[in-house]
């Protein structure tokens, strides 16, 4: 969308729910694009637990100690 400087100023709080929900705004001044409104984030999707149930496998002895010879890799 583009808007010249004048609209924006008189609705700019409503430019910026626009910009929140992943619009642009262009604005202009005599018709000629001087700035771009853009959101700092990009919108943030809905989370869904469970989504990948049956994808990941964890075995049973995840929280096991680690054999003595990786754990020296680690110290080392």
């Amino acid at each position: 969308m583009q808007i010249n400087i004048h609209e924006a100023k008189t609705h700019l709080s409503s430019l910026i729910e626009r910009v929140e929900a992943g619009e642009e705004v262009i604005i202009a001044r005599s018709g000629k694009p001087v700035a771009k409104l853009v959101s700092l984030a990009p919108p943030k999707a809905v989370r869904q637990p469970g989504t990948a149930r049956g994808e990941i496998i964890v075995s049973d002895d995840f929280d096991s100690p680690l054999p003595d010879d990786i754990l020296r890799d680690f110290h080392s």
